[in-house]
């Protein structure tokens, strides 16, 4: 006899994800690779060069990244191959690593932790430098759940972005701190969320675009207490800076909604973004180490399907 904890524990195995038809002229393309890469929660992404990726797991046993080379099929937006190169310690404790970027004049990672609220450096070995961002005292009231999560890179105006997953205490609008190559603090901006409707939300990546365009991925996530009806809705936003700081403009560019069904397996928690090449978006999914089965480590493709010139493109038609 079938006991209700049976039931609904089989249910669960079942549970799967329903993407809604998505609208404009970007092409989606879902990929997992179960048996090439390790289960994980992976947060953050950035390229290296030769063909590798940096990734960042947030629960990793130490402090440090993944290297996976990707070969990518930019013209059909998609990935042909991966293969996990390893994992690269510093040696030192986790401290819950969210976001990561590559700079090329030195050729270092950095990489941001919520557990301190820092953003140290690397090299390509995984060693610190003992080097970081000067980080503004502010940033310290940041919560260890909340705190520093979006990081990125932007190689036209040499700038560090980075802010926090949601308001500091006391504050309603995110704050987005920039850093010149010297790591000291230059402009800081502000920037309105969406509005919270669930437990689970707020800025979980950001990304500069060749162009000079700085785009910013927020999240919701809803997951009631017997998982089924789950859901998650993604947005990714184009920013436009003002030249003086203040509070940003933002623009919808897509958005993603993935819920739990008994039909499929592909709920995403979205949390890394990168462009790999002009007209083309990667996002990397946090599965919780392929939670019960379940979930999965899923790799999105964002591509422009009217150009192949350069994402903004996508920011100007949509």
């Amino acid at each position: 006899m079938l006991t209700m904890k049976t039931i609904l524990t089989t249910l669960f195995s079942l549970l799967t994800l329903i993407a809604w038809p998505q609208s404009g002229d970007m092409k989606i393309v879902r990929q997992r690779f179960h048996r090439e890469l390790p289960p994980g929660n992976y947060s953050g992404i950035c390229a290296i060069g030769d063909g590798r990726f940096a990734v960042v797991d947030d629960k990793a046993a130490e402090d440090g990244f993944y290297v996976f080379r990707i070969a990518i099929d930019d013209k059909k937006g998609r990935i042909i191959d991966i293969e996990n190169e390893g994992y690269r310690s510093s040696g030192m404790p986790n401290r819950d690593m969210e976001g990561i970027c590559y700079c090329p004049s030195t050729q270092t990672l950095f990489i941001s932790g919520e557990a301190d609220n820092e953003v140290y450096e690397y090299g390509l070995d995984g060693q610190r430098t003992g080097r970081r961002l000067a980080m503004p005292p502010e940033f310290k009231k940041a919560s260890k759940n909340c705190g520093l999560e979006a990081l990125t890179y932007d190689c036209r105006r040499h700038l560090f972005f980075t802010t926090t997953e949601q308001p500091l205490q006391g504050d309603t609008l995110l704050r987005i701190q920039t850093f010149g190559d010297d790591l000291q603090p230059r402009q800081q901006y502000l920037y309105r969320p969406d509005a919270a409707e669930e437990h689970v939300h707020g800025v979980s990546a950001m990304c500069a675009l060749d162009d000079g365009r700085l785009l910013v991925m927020e999240r919701q996530i809803r997951v009631p207490k017997l998982k089924l009806g789950a859901r998650a809705v993604t947005h990714i936003y184009e920013v436009v800076l003002p030249e003086e700081g203040g509070i940003v403009e933002k623009r919808l560019v897509k958005e993603i909604k993935t819920r739990l069904s008994l039909t499929s397996r592909r709920f995403a928690n979205c949390e890394g973004l990168y462009e790999p090449v002009p007209g083309l978006l990667l996002i990397v999914a946090d599965s919780q180490n392929r939670y019960r089965g379940v979930l999965r480590d899923w790799f999105l493709l964002l591509k422009d399907t009217t150009s192949s010139d350069s994402i903004s493109t996508i920011l100007e038609q949509e």
